[in-house]
């Protein structure tokens, strides 16, 4: 009878044994199946990554704090260009006014006032600038200068409204 109890009690260890190596087995596949895709997925957004850098590069191609030509010159004349562009933005974009059209804009607000929204500067001579009165918009291309005190000099050079649909 003894014998019997043993004999039964080794066959469920082992049945136990091969469900536990089993599961187990399952277990880590599923497991490294996971880590697969993860990693592929890894890799995906590697190279997405990658891709968006290479765009950003290019789409700040023109632009003053990529442009080492432009940071020289300023350099040369002892100004710091980070500096720069904030005072010229800030100058652009305070010539909004409550009542008044900005001064830079050469077209006057046809559904309100004439507003620059946003500017990029683009080297140490141009700048460029969309506005808007919140239905007619357009964009203007600005010429910039320090003179001789360092004082900004702002000239609209080209602009134009965007034909309203």
């Amino acid at each position: 009878m003894r014998s019997k109890i043993f004999m039964y009690m080794f066959i469920f260890m082992l049945m136990l044994t091969i469900f536990i190596y089993v599961n187990d087995k399952k277990i880590l596949e599923a497991k490294q199946n996971t880590i697969e895709l993860l990693d592929a997925k890894v890799k995906g957004l590697q190279t997405e990554n990658d891709s968006l850098l290479s765009k950003n590069l290019d789409l700040n191609y023109f632009s003053l704090d990529q442009n080492d030509g432009a940071i020289t010159y300023f350099e040369d004349r002892g100004i710091d260009a980070k500096e720069l562009s904030q005072k010229v933005e800030d100058a652009i974009i305070s010539r909004n006014r409550a009542e008044d059209d900005n001064e830079l804009i050469p077209f006057a607000g046809m559904e309100g006032v004439m507003r620059i929204n946003k500017v990029k500067i683009l080297n140490h001579k141009w700048i460029i600038a969309d506005f808007t009165d919140g239905t007619y918009w357009g964009e203007l291309l600005l010429s910039y200068d320090l003179d001789e005190n360092n004082n900004l000099i702002l000239n609209t050079e080209k602009s134009f409204l965007y034909p309203q649909d």
